[in-house]
């Protein structure tokens, strides 16, 4: 989605005095806690991390999703499946009435401290992003799922996994603008320096709520929404399944 570019950094936006967190913007995350005291067992690790760091308003719907992949319902917060896994997440959110694409930060240049930390501690990340379809080189209307990211593997999976839900996903390879493969970008900066990155249309996400407003979005998620979340926890379950730690 093509943004006002205001602000280079997430410090130069937190800095700013003409902005206030809880009024512009909201950060949101969650690290499960991990602890292993015995001496003859090893601890289960955290290994896939979920951000979206265009939430809120910027790139409506990917607070939702962002949760909602992460194992929580975006309304109550309850583990959604019961007893399913959950996963680390992070968000920046725009929380203005109108005029959030100002606080948008390109994901190469986000230096949030949380954001930094979850995905340097986690094997693999997951970032959840927005598009128009003209961005991507679609039609007008395109439903549509972009998959990018320097984790080739990753890629793949997801986009087995979005073909298995029956969900239109197109590969974002070779489209620069949103194909996520900068080293630089916050998914990829994870401990094996690369990560997934997904870009979602305008009516992708729109098809994902019955009512599309920010005070509604979390209680009235769609039969697609639900789709494309199990799909991507189906492809996050088959990647971790196979990263052995010893």
């Amino acid at each position: 989605m093509a943004q006002v570019k205001r602000y280079c950094t997430n410090t130069e936006l937190y800095q700013d005095p003409t902005l206030a967190e809880g009024v512009d913007y909201g950060r949101r995350h969650r690290r499960h806690e991990l602890f292993d005291d015995s001496l003859d067992q090893r601890g289960a690790l955290a290994r896939t991390t979920i951000i979206a760091p265009h939430g809120g308003g910027i790139e409506t719907g990917t607070s939702e999703l962002c949760l909602a992949v992460a194992g929580y319902h975006p309304a109550t917060l309850e583990v959604t499946p019961p007893g399913g896994p959950t996963y680390d997440y992070w968000m920046f959110e725009g929380l203005r009435p109108a005029d959030n694409d100002e606080l948008h930060v390109t994901s190469t240049r986000c230096d949030d401290g949380t954001a930094v930390s979850f995905c340097a501690g986690s094997l693999n990340a997951l970032a959840l992003h927005g598009c128009r379809p003209e961005t991507a080189g679609l039609p007008p209307g395109s439903k549509t799922v972009l998959v990018g990211g320097r984790n080739f593997t990753f890629k793949r999976y997801l986009l087995e996994a979005f073909a298995d839900h029956q969900l239109d996903a197109r590969d974002a390879g070779g489209v620069k603008a949103i194909d996520g493969d900068d080293p630089a970008n916050i998914v990829n900066r994870t401990l094996l320096g690369m990560g997934g990155h997904l870009e979602l249309t305008s009516p992708l996400r729109s098809a994902m709520f019955e009512v599309d407003t920010r005070a509604d979005r979390k209680n009235t998620t769609t039969e697609v929404f639900r789709t494309f979340t199990e799909a991507c926890r189906a492809a996050i379950a088959r990647l971790e399944a196979e990263q052995v730690i010893l």
